[in-house]
């Protein structure tokens, strides 16, 4: 009893103290201030007094903690939703079109981010210099087609430097993100194709891609902190008046999500001949759950539910299709967000863009979507769609100062679109239950699964504890 006592008066701190959102809201204010202290006591770029180089060196080991992580979780991301496919039985077909429909409305996402990029240039006039040593080139076409044949298992590409100064040598290694998604998606179609012969890689692979993420998780619970350093540099090396450039490129992003979720939804749903009202009343309680979450994969199990039970799409389609889209079908963190914010990058570092570079944005968009992983998409899109492109990674520390903010939007437009597809493939392929997509109330996403009615639905006694089940799961 003396246990229960003391586990029941032991303080505890307020929740918006240990909340992950409130400590990056809290970080972006202490990251400011900081970075106008270090400014105001002396630190520049070339010569950052103590306090300045702490918040560089905070942020710069944040980003390169983000970038070592990215090239094993393309990897075994791609091989793992490629592998997914043996799952569904006899559905080769429904398996190709969602795919297809994947990548079709990450296409028209992205191209509306590059045309809004263009339109609102909230990167110009920041009166900012290239960084030094930064070429800005990507190669002709031909070589760029020439850069997706691998040159090695890993994409690996060494280089060495000289320095006269000391006659030392430093060496270099970088990977080539193409070629590594070339690689993984050439594993991924062997590990479908042999089936139980390769069980034991395609285990092994979906074991590496659950730690993967669980030291990405880590990573992003570092956020606050990284916030900080990544902030505060930024504003002791522009200064507030070029950070105010972020507000344009907030506005911008979240003009592309409205387009996205509230014109072009609606109308693909209109072509299939669905209603748009009837989708966003079924989709809705999941829409508004990863808006608050933040989480694609939070959200997983109430999509997955609203997508069966009051879309009418097959239970056996709808396991297979929205799961694989909760990572690999991202329309918000995967095509808005990253065209966006490579123009913003290239605008506000004066580095002009070629029409190889917006044919680099696409592609990533549309093909590297299968290397963002729920709860840290957009934060691995990002880097790798700069590092495609070769634009500069310092933009990551302006970028990632608001990202709290464009993260409950983009989120929800992810889950919308995870959504949408298994619904359009549905009522193409004649297997759609119209019956409950029309229906007048949509059911409770949070009752019992007997429940047919929605009045028998509400009904239920046990939907309370479901709801708080479920929203726990947020990031």
């Amino acid at each position: 009893m003396s246990t229960q006592t003391s586990t029941s008066t032991k303080p505890r701190l307020p929740r918006w103290m240990t909340a992950f959102g409130p400590q990056v809201i809290a970080a972006l204010f202490v990251g400011v201030a900081l970075g106008l202290v270090a400014k105001a006591t002396g630190s520049t770029t070339d010569d950052p007094n103590a306090l300045g180089q702490t918040l560089q060196i905070i942020g710069s080991s944040y980003v390169s903690l983000l970038r070592t992580a990215v090239i094993p979780l393309i990897f075994f991301a791609i091989i793992a939703s490629i592998a997914n496919l043996a799952q569904v039985s006899n559905a080769a077909r429904l398996a190709w079109k969602t795919l297809l429909w994947f990548a079709i409305t990450a296409l028209i996402a992205v191209v509306i981010g590059i045309t809004l990029g263009t339109v609102f240039q909230p990167g110009v006039g920041t009166g900012q210099e290239t960084p030094a040593g930064y070429d800005g080139s990507t190669g002709s076409w031909l070589g760029f087609l020439q850069g997706l044949i691998p040159s090695n298992f890993l994409g690996l590409d060494v280089s060495a430097n000289y320095s006269a100064d000391d006659g030392s040598v430093s060496t270099r290694v970088n990977f080539n993100v193409l070629q590594i998604i070339v690689i993984a998606i050439a594993v991924g179609i062997a590990v479908l194709k042999l089936g139980s012969a390769a069980e034991p890689f395609l285990s092994f692979s979906r074991s590496v891609l659950a730690i993967i993420q669980k030291v990405l998780w880590w990573i992003i619970r570092l956020a606050p902190i990284g916030t900080i350093g990544l902030l505060g540099n930024a504003t002791a090396t522009y200064g507030w008046d070029t950070i105010g450039a972020l507000g344009k490129y907030t506005a911008a992003i979240y003009v592309g999500l409205a387009l996205v979720l509230f014109l072009v939804y609606p109308v693909l749903l209109k072509i299939n001949g669905l209603s748009f009202r009837k989708y966003f009343a079924g989709a809705w309680p999941a829409i508004q759950l990863a808006f608050v979450s933040r989480s694609s994969i939070g959200t997983l199990p109430l999509s997955q539910r609203v997508t069966e039970r009051n879309l009418g799409v097959p239970s056996g389609y709808a396991s297979f299709a929205v799961p694989l889209g909760a990572t690999t079908k991202m329309d918000g963190c995967a095509a808005i967000y990253p065209a966006i914010s490579a123009i913003f990058v290239a605008q506000f570092f004066n580095v002009d863009l070629s029409l190889i570079h917006y044919l680099l944005i696409v592609l990533v968009s549309v093909v590297g979507s299968a290397a963002t992983a729920g709860t840290t998409g957009a934060t691995v899109m990002l880097t790798l769609t700069l590092t495609t492109v070769g634009l500069p990674l310092e933009g990551v520390a302006l970028l990632l100062a608001v990202d709290p903010i464009l993260d409950m939007g983009r989120t929800a437009v992810n889950v919308a679109g995870q959504i949408l597809v298994p619904t359009l493939v549905a009522k193409r392929e004649g297997i759609l239950d119209e019956d409950k997509y029309n229906a007048a109330n949509p059911l409770d996403p949070f009752a019992d699964e007997d429940s047919e009615t929605p009045e028998a639905a509400a009904s239920e006694t046990g939907s309370a504890d479901d709801d708080k089940e479920l929203v726990d799961t947020r990031s």
